[in-house]
């Protein structure tokens, strides 16, 4: 099975991160003197993890995922506490690997769908070892 291998970490929220937050917004357009504006803090840690008991970090290695957006080296947030529904990302362990996917849930079968055209869609039998292990809620992405 061709697939994209994950990383896994577990978040520490023992202690905020409180970070400089611009709440006005940035415009992509005129540059403004934003230092000037920088009045609120923001924790990361309250914005990307719901439910701290729940979730972990998986680090993406691959490019299964690519046009959707979540590329090789990426920092997904995932959640297990979440239901998964039809058409989100979640983490699945299949067949002994850790992959992330879209999946889609019809009424007798699942399929576990990559957002690159050069990996196939995998279908999930009964007879496979297959789990769930939590829904992507959040993708770090790193642009330099």
């Amino acid at each position: 099975m061709k697939s994209q291998t994950l990383t896994l970490f577990n978040p520490d929220t023992s202690t905020p991160l409180l970070l400089p937050f611009l709440d006005e917004g940035v415009k992509a357009g005129f540059p403004s003197p934003a230092q000037d504006y920088i009045e609120h803090s923001i924790d990361l840690n309250k914005i990307l993890i719901k439910h701290p008991a729940s979730t972990f970090f998986a680090r993406v290695v691959g490019d299964s995922m690519y046009e959707s957006g979540i590329h090789n080296g990426d920092i997904a947030v995932v959640d297990k506490s979440l239901e998964p529904r039809d058409g989100c990302k979640v983490v699945a362990f299949i067949e002994g690997e850790f992959v992330m996917k879209t999946i889609r849930i019809g009424k007798n079968e699942i399929y576990l769908i990559p957002e690159n055209p050069n990996y196939p869609t995998i279908t999930v039998t009964p007879v496979q070892q297959f789990m769930i292990w939590g829904v992507v809620t959040h993708v770090i992405h790193k642009l330099l």
